[in-house]
């Protein structure tokens, strides 16, 4: 059994330290990622949010001006008799 070579492991370990540095940097760079597209969803669901309600409000407008369209009609249709 060889004894090992203390030049080579602290080569190793200098080695070591800097493939921990790039995964951390690796790591601390998808976790400012995961929050950008956490936000980016949040804003998606506030806009869908704002946008359903848009949508409530031009069925409610379409319901009554198709209300106020047939009974003007009705109302041409009996006044012509």
């Amino acid at each position: 059994m060889s004894v090992p070579d203390p030049l080579e492991t602290v080569r190793e370990l200098a080695t070591h330290a800097s493939d921990i540095k790039h995964l951390q940097a690796d790591m601390d760079k998808m976790v400012k990622d995961m929050q950008d597209v956490k936000d980016t969803l949040e804003a998606i669901r506030k806009t869908l949010d704002q946008a359903h309600g848009g949508w409530r409000m031009l069925i409610a407008v379409g319901s009554a001006s198709a209300l106020i369209g047939g009974f003007a009609a009705w109302l041409i249709e009996h006044m012509g008799k």
